[in-house]
């Protein structure tokens, strides 16, 4: 994971002094099992990548889709995030995925939710989709 953010991150700013990162999981709610352990992870990522500063923004999305939404709309018109590290849930990330097209900023979302790469470009699931879990 810390691999595809450190790509995702020196493709999306290449020429910006500093990296915003906004990260939204769900750190109450049914999917708090998921979300506080990756929340939890945050501090110990780069706070600098080929000399630009990191900022990561967290935010709880509560495991609630709505909310999931908001935070990715938070991120593009407060925040100026250039990516965002999406949802722990699958139905908030889902949510978080149409709000992530319209504001034209990747997410890269943390649970295995169906793509559709003409309608989601902006998307991109970082696990391996259901279809092959269920086969394995």
């Amino acid at each position: 994971m810390k691999l595809a953010i450190l790509l995702l991150l020196g493709w999306t700013s290449a020429a910006l002094a500093d990296i915003t990162v906004g990260v939204s999981v769900s750190m109450t709610g049914p999917g708090t099992s998921l979300g506080v352990p990756i929340s939890n992870t945050f501090p110990l990522l780069p706070k600098a990548i080929a000399g630009e500063t990191v900022r990561y923004v967290l935010l709880d999305d509560a495991s609630d889709p709505t909310t999931g939404a908001k935070t990715v709309n938070r991120f593009a018109t407060e925040d100026k995030v250039d990516v965002i590290i999406g949802s722990s849930t699958v139905p908030v990330a889902i949510g978080q995925g149409g709000a992530a097209n319209e504001a034209r900023i990747p997410l890269l979302a943390l649970c295995p939710i169906p793509l559709d790469p003409a309608k989601q470009p902006y998307v991109f699931a970082i696990p391996q989709p259901v279809p092959l879990m269920i086969a394995a």
